[in-house]
């Protein structure tokens, strides 16, 4: 059953926390979920906020920051103390740790650091601050449950349980020689179906999926979903075991990365949300709108280049914005399957056989839309051969920015640039210009003007 928070018990938790009545409001909190807390702490003030985080046990804390805005998120870090942040921490698995220190200043990551008293936990999160926060070092936990090959089932199952105390959820069992190198996994049904007495190296799996320290995330969330992966073991360089991602983690960077892509796709070129500052959300957009305004003028010149046509075939101006709107739309459509299919690893081929299906695909979409624009021509009796005109340039931008939109993102892609940025204001400015372009003198070539 879902529960829904009510703007009255929204507003009873307000009053509690002015009243600093803890043992109330810890009754009306305790049985909430954490993402529920984290609701409601979006609805308060940033001392009532931290009031509750403070007040609220170091478990169920570091679940609700985790839960919380990343701007919230920050603004309640800044009004705790170094003390509080690290005891925070402690309760934290290695790689939601390292987010959120991640996200405070060096000064004062070195002071949490140097709170926690658990030292392997905080030497973890200091190794996962080194990796790259898209990789899959940056991704990883460092929490896992490993085994010898060389131990008995019974020996085994006796550390396993030693392990598990510090793992949230036991995904998988992961085995490894002597020199800590990944070489397999074990089954938990075969480990509760054979003698205690029977060596692990009799009964493990050799074939485990695992990626690399500096694998790009993207890359991890193709493998875990090509072979449905709950988790993923994480080995460096020379092969040793050094963490796993699971599958909450991998979701919640694929919605990052979506959240980017959709921006890059709209021409806001940073990370913003609604709630942020005016001068962040105008510097996110503005290189866009600029790239748009530059295009714009662009199309204003080459508009002035044809002024006789203009003069001597007025109506050629009312169709220019259909032309300008064909041309974006098919450029955009182009795109955004390819960038769709380069997100899912799913572009085959190569380049001049994606072109020529694409040509080949707007070639029969062209020719449906340029009959479309004959017809209404004849039905509202404007003059043929301007009509030919019209469609048989409506055909040709077509086929144009059809491979515009095809060609661009591959390009892009294969010089490390995040492909999305062809869905947006690149494509449609770009394929603007040629379109217009394109119109006006296939219209001079068959009008003779």
């Amino acid at each position: 059953m879902q529960f829904q928070l009510s703007p009255e018990l929204i507003e009873k938790i307000e009053i509690l926390v002015e009243e600093q009545n803890d043992k109330e409001l810890l009754l009306h909190l305790e049985d909430l979920h954490h993402a529920d807390i984290a609701e409601i702490l979006d609805e308060l003030n940033l001392d009532e906020a931290t009031y509750i985080i403070k007040l609220l046990d170091s478990e169920k804390t570091s679940e609700v920051l985790m839960e919380l805005d990343e701007d919230d998120r920050e603004k309640i870090l800044n009004n705790l103390s170094s003390k509080e942040i690290a005891d925070e921490l402690e309760e934290m698995d290695t790689d939601d740790a390292a987010d959120i220190i991640a996200e405070l200043s060096e000064e004062r990551q070195e002071e949490v650091i140097s709170n926690i008293e658990d030292q392997d936990h905080a030497a973890d999160i200091k190794e996962l601050l080194r990796y790259d926060e898209d990789s899959a070092g940056g991704l990883m936990a460092k929490e896992l449950v490993r085994v010898r090959e060389t131990w008995t089932v019974g020996g085994c199952v006796r550390e396993m349980r030693r392990q598990a105390e510090n793992v949230t959820r036991v995904h998988s069992i992961y085995v490894v020689d002597a020199k800590d190198k990944l070489i397999g996994r074990l089954s938990l049904k075969d480990l509760l179906t054979v003698d205690t007495k029977t060596k692990i190296k009799e009964i493990y799996i050799p074939r485990v999926d695992f990626v690399n320290v500096h694998t790009e995330g993207e890359e991890v969330a193709r493998v875990m979903q090509k072979y449905d992966l709950e988790a993923i073991p994480v080995v460096d360089d020379i092969g040793r075991l050094v963490g796993r991602i699971t599958i909450d983690d991998m979701v919640d960077f694929i919605k990052e990365e979506a959240e980017k892509d959709y921006q890059l796709a709209a021409g806001i070129s940073q990370d913003v949300e609604a709630d942020d500052t005016i001068w962040q959300l105008s510097r996110a957009r503005l290189p866009w709108l600029v790239l748009g305004l530059f295009g714009g003028l662009g199309s204003v010149y080459i508009m002035q280049g044809f002024d006789e046509a203009l003069e001597t075939f007025p109506i050629l101006f009312f169709f220019t914005p259909l032309i300008a709107a064909m041309a974006g739309n098919v450029g955009v459509q182009s795109s955004a399957i390819i960038v769709q299919g380069l997100a899912n690893d799913n572009i085959r081929g190569s380049l001049f056989h994606r072109l020529l299906k694409e040509v080949g695909l707007s070639l029969l979409n062209g020719i449906a839309l340029a009959a479309l624009a004959l017809l209404f021509g004849f039905i509202v009796g404007q003059d043929q051969l301007t009509s030919l005109a019209i469609a048989l340039s409506m055909l040709l931008v077509i086929i144009v920015a059809a491979l515009v939109g095809t060609f661009v993102p591959i390009i892009l892609d294969k010089r490390g640039i995040d492909p999305a940025i062809a869905t947006g204001p690149f494509i449609t400015t770009s394929n603007d210009i040629f379109g217009i372009f394109l119109f006006f003198y296939i219209s001079k070539l068959i009008l003779g003007f």
